[in-house]
């Protein structure tokens, strides 16, 4: 059988994370997977067509991207997501997939980053060791996407796992529902914390990160810096960390046939 492997993200416009976010986890899973061929699909349709005419370059949806592998005679493929957790956009990835069900001799599919209580505790001990610079006396305001799908909130939780190992100066707030970003303005008023250190909380350090997180005008960094507080934005998405990539490579290791 010709096998082959598709790693599917939302995709970013930001050329410099994309090298070291989506395109180094699309190099670490195809490294754990030689024996495959590697495909990849964005699920953007807006970025897709904004990089094919900004930059001519073509990237296939998840259908378009199937609909390829099987004209080059691929009858086992293994699709590994690089979605945060099953939310819409790896939802409607999902539904693209199974429509070809049947027409692979061996379909399977992998989970989000953030998906099982061990993926959320895993996390949090990879913030714990990532970020030696934020000292005790300091915050670090993690921003995530934030989801209206994804019960129980892999946030809230992975908040809980941080404060249980005595990290409670690591927090994650959300652009959009829960928890949000009043939660870590009230941790720092009530904390006082001499810095304060902004990073995403998200696979890409693209247009949220630049802009909602590390913007000079209604970000993060301003609002905290409104309140007399001293930022520092770090502009590093969660794909650039071996352990995340590491991560990743589990779930596609535990893909589960359709």
């Amino acid at each position: 059988m010709s096998k082959a492997l598709l790693v599917v993200s939302f995709g970013t416009s930001y050329a410099e994370t994309r090298k070291k976010t989506i395109e180094a986890l699309e190099g670490a899973l195809a490294s754990a997977f030689p024996e495959r061929k590697a495909y990849r699909a964005w699920t953007s349709s807006i970025i897709r067509k904004k990089l094919l005419r900004t930059e001519g370059l073509q990237i296939d949806s998840v259908e378009e991207a199937m609909e390829r592998m099987l004209s080059q005679g691929v009858t086992d493929l293994l699709v590994q997501p690089t979605h945060m957790m099953i939310g819409e956009e790896y939802q409607k990835a999902v539904e693209g997939i199974k429509a070809f069900q049947g027409r692979f001799s061996r379909l399977a599919l992998g989970t989000p980053l953030l998906t099982s209580e061990e993926d959320l505790r895993r996390m949090a001990k990879v913030l714990e060791e990532s970020f030696p610079q934020v000292k005790e006396n300091e915050l670090l305001a993690l921003m995530g996407h934030g989801s209206a799908v994804a019960e129980p909130n892999p946030y809230v939780i992975v908040n809980r796992a941080l404060a249980a190992d005595g990290y409670s100066r690591f927090q994650i707030g959300t652009v959009e529902f829960e928890p949000g970003f009043e939660p870590l303005l009230e941790a720092a008023r009530a904390g006082k914390p001499e810095k304060i250190w902004l990073a995403p909380f998200m696979v890409v350090a693209g247009d949220h990160a630049c802009n909602d997180m590390a913007g000079e005008e209604d970000s993060w960094a301003s609002r905290f810096q409104a309140a007399g507080f001293e930022t520092v934005s770090l502009l590093r998405g969660l794909g650039e960390y071996s352990a995340v990539q590491d991560m990743y490579v589990s779930h596609a290791r535990e893909a589960v046939v359709l």
